[in-house]
């Protein structure tokens, strides 16, 4: 059996007597979209951030690919193939989606910025960044700037300017946060596209998209993994049921808010 490209074990992470992530191991098998859900406050967007470097963990010990990245910072694991996206946008308004997603192309090659240079000027990087943005629908939009482009828009820039980086992994947190019905159905098509590509760490709140997504989903609760299966083990599992829901008798797809 093939070893998981990321394998989380026993991480805590306190704030104050808080624990926002208690205990938490799973495994993320190579090519699968894992999702990861739970209600509000369950410590999901803490454990990607613990993942992906931004927040030191307490305890616990965190492997990507083969190699113990625990004490490796966001740079270094970003270097390894590990690109993750944020609940708000974050791309710059000013610069094209060429531009945006062409200067994540430049940062992938090690470029320290000491000598910024127009990254879009140059073939190569074009060539790769619309490669990008062409996988997320978005090559006739090369030259729009991004702060035009809508809000459902912006979320696939961001999933290109994510791929640019040549990850392994990607860690998506609400890719489909503030999409409006068409647009969201547009994104998860794109995301069901990248599946087997790519493996996709997914926190989402829109139950509808999860279940239509994820190969396996993990529930956080209070900090806790509770449950991990395939979606309808998860979906009929009456301890998920009463924890995430409150009452058994309620479908877990009717879009609970994570």
């Amino acid at each position: 059996m093939a070893e998981p490209i990321l394998s989380l074990r026993n991480l805590q992470k306190r704030f104050g007597g808080l624990a926002v992530t208690d205990d938490v191991s799973l495994d993320v098998d190579a090519g699968e979209i894992h999702a990861i859900i739970g209600p509000n406050g369950a410590g999901k967007t803490t454990l990607i951030n613990e993942v992906s470097g931004v927040l030191p963990l307490d305890a616990g010990r965190i492997v990507f690919d083969g190699q113990d990245v625990t004490r490796l910072p966001l740079h270094r694991r970003a270097r390894l193939g590990l690109a993750r996206s944020f609940q708000i946008t974050s791309v710059i308004p000013a610069f094209t989606a060429l531009e945006n997603t062409a200067l994540a192309v430049q940062a992938g090659d090690g470029s320290s910025f000491r000598f910024f240079r127009p990254a879009a000027s140059e073939a190569r990087l074009n060539q790769a960044a619309m490669g990008a943005l062409d996988a997320v629908g978005l090559a006739a939009r090369a030259g729009v700037p991004a702060g035009a482009m809508s809000h459902g828009e912006k979320r696939q820039l961001e999933l290109a300017i994510a791929l640019a980086t040549k990850p392994r992994l990607l860690l998506l947190d609400e890719p489909l946060a503030g999409a409006g019905p068409e647009e969201t159905e547009r994104l998860i098509g794109i995301l069901r596209g990248l599946r087997g590509r790519y493996t996709i760490v997914l926190v989402e709140h829109d139950m509808q998209a999860v279940f239509a997504l994820a190969d396996r989903i993990s529930v956080l609760v209070y900090g806790r993994v509770i449950a991990t299966g395939a979606t309808e083990a998860i979906r009929a599992n009456p301890e998920v049921k009463r924890a995430y829901l409150g009452e058994d008798d309620l479908p877990l797809a009717e879009g609970v808010p994570c």
